[in-house]
């Protein structure tokens, strides 16, 4: 199996790099240049008719995209580390903090990036004040989930890193990069993203 991929900043592309490295997987890339829109071309809609990365094509040529898909079926393969939990109660935890991070985080990131970062402004029609607006709507989310990790846990769902951690380590990083401060003021955050960012995989 090959992986089409693109390199940084995409942040999709790198949670399925952290993950595999996390499970100690090597997976054969075929880097897409996005500027060029390689995503778009004919033969990457054959694979995916969004024109997304990335997306895992299997030996059978089977192709699975969006990130959690991938990496769940990745999981299935190589089920040690266990990144989306050891059974019933812990799945559901990581399905619901994946999730929280995707909206609360994910979504204002998204749309500071669609509508008011200059990168994109060839691609859409952007509209700026809403696009800006999307910086107190992540300041916002920063400070809950700071609140959320003054417990004392050393990742999202407890004392075991998972996709949780990835999906929200990966968000964070882009948002930092498009000119966004998430980070900023919240201590148990920038103490969460520490941790999380001196593991060997984050360098994937």
């Amino acid at each position: 199996m090959k992986l089409y991929s693109a390199n940084m900043p995409a942040p999709n592309p790198r949670r399925v790099r952290i993950f595999a490295a996390e499970k100690g997987i090597t997976l054969p890339e075929v880097m897409l240049s996005l500027p060029a829109r390689d995503h778009k071309s004919a033969d990457h809609l054959g694979r995916n008719s969004l024109g997304q990365v990335p997306v895992l094509e299997l030996d059978d040529g089977t192709t699975i995209s969006e990130t959690i898909a991938i990496c769940r079926y990745l999981d299935e393969l190589h089920p040690d580390p266990p990144l989306f939990g050891r059974n019933a109660k812990e799945r559901a935890v990581v399905d619901m903090w994946t999730r929280r991070i995707d909206i609360q985080i994910g979504e204002p990131t998204k749309m500071f990036w669609r509508h008011a970062h200059p990168a994109t402004a060839a691609l859409i029609e952007q509209h700026n004040v809403f696009g800006e607006s999307n910086r107190a709507v992540l300041a916002r989310a920063m400070q809950w989930l700071d609140t959320e990790l003054t417990d004392g846990r050393s990742f999202l769902t407890g004392d075991r890193f998972t996709i949780a951690d990835i999906a929200a380590v990966t968000v964070i990083d882009f948002a930092k990069l498009i000119g966004l401060e998430p980070v900023a003021g919240n201590e148990a955050v920038a103490a969460w993203h520490t941790r999380v960012s001196s593991r060997p995989s984050l360098s994937s």
